[in-house]
């Protein structure tokens, strides 16, 4: 297979959201000599297209969901072989991301992490039921640049504006970007306690992301 059908093949199962053909041509690229790096950015392109068409309404949740499931399959791979040549992924930003303490709501984080793994930056998801104290201790552990916090209960919203409280406290609201996300969150929320940005969907936050780190 010559490479820019191959890199043409690697795009279209993200979008058809094929795991075992993503990690298969993954192995395959390593081997023929294909670097790591520019496989990624085959991947990538696959993954943009998913985005594309599910903000076009042509996609749904579960494709988005294959299409990142399957994408995490190349990059588990991809990174590992890049870490063995000491090699270094360029990253767009690092993000640490959870759910709110008292929430154990798990599936929209997970997919927002997924899709900003994808799309070039550092994710470290600390999970669910995430207290202020452990998202602080992350974000100075890792240096990270954006904090992503999601909530899908009314009830836990008020999670999101103490974490930013904390962050302040610490002196690094500064340095931190923060996204916050959820059933019950709005543009209007995250303005009212001083978010930089909020993600209705993991597209939007990934589109957020990306505009804060500019």
């Amino acid at each position: 297979m010559e490479r820019k059908e191959m890199f043409e093949k690697m795009a279209q199962v993200i979008v058809e959201g094929k795991k075992e053909e993503a990690a298969k041509l993954a192995q395959e690229a390593i081997q023929s000599g294909i670097p790591p790096l520019e496989a990624m950015d085959a991947f990538t392109k696959g993954i943009q297209i998913v985005g594309e068409k599910y903000e076009k309404g042509e996609f749904f949740l579960p494709e988005l969901i294959m299409g990142g499931d399957a994408m995490k399959e190349a990059l588990n791979i991809l990174e590992s072989e890049i870490k063995k040549r000491g090699e270094k992924r360029k990253t767009l930003g690092k993000v640490v991301i959870g759910t709110v303490e008292g929430d154990i709501h798990d599936i929209g984080k997970t997919i927002v992490a997924s899709m900003l793994s994808a799309n070039g930056f550092e994710v470290f998801d600390l999970g669910t039921d995430v207290t202020a104290d452990a998202f602080i201790a992350k974000i100075k552990e890792v240096e990270a640049n954006i904090l992503g916090m999601s909530a899908l209960l009314t009830t836990t919203m008020s999670n999101q504006a103490k974490t930013i409280k904390a962050l302040s406290s610490e002196g690094l609201r500064d340095k931190v970007k923060v996204i916050v996300g959820g059933a019950p969150t709005s543009q209007s929320w995250a303005e009212e306690i001083g978010a930089d940005g909020h993600g209705e969907n993991a597209i939007e936050a990934v589109r957020v992301a990306k505009e804060l780190v500019k």
